[in-house]
């Protein structure tokens, strides 16, 4: 049985810091390309940042060099720290996994930027 589990989100004032985390079960975790999406409210999801299965990553304009991806093979848990934090990054953050054909999810942790 396939599972992607995130946990990490929060209430957190602007500027601050959170660090996401999705453990994954029941894949191959090495072979899979992982992302990272986040979806607000009224708004089409869209991806975040991403990570291939050899360490290649890639992030949406908008939290280059306040955002960061990586995973960790052992653990087969991939991680996004967010710095900098802004009301506008607000959303539920979905954890993803890709290979070939076989597309995965997890159920997603709130992440909310406010004073």
């Amino acid at each position: 049985q396939v599972q992607l589990v995130e946990s990490g989100g929060g209430l957190v004032q602007p500027g601050g810091s959170l660090r996401l985390s999705c453990a994954t079960s029941g894949i191959i975790f090495s072979v899979f390309d992982m992302g990272w999406y986040r979806q607000a409210p009224g708004r089409q999801r869209e991806l975040v940042a991403s990570i291939t299965s050899v360490g290649i990553s890639n992030y949406v304009d908008s939290v280059k060099g306040r955002f960061t991806v990586s995973r960790d093979h052992t653990k087969k848990t991939v991680y996004l720290q967010m710095n900098n934090l802004r009301p506008d990054d607000t959303a539920v953050y979905f954890c993803n996994a890709v290979f070939r054909s076989r597309d995965y999810w997890g159920q997603g942790t709130q992440v909310t930027v406010s004073s």
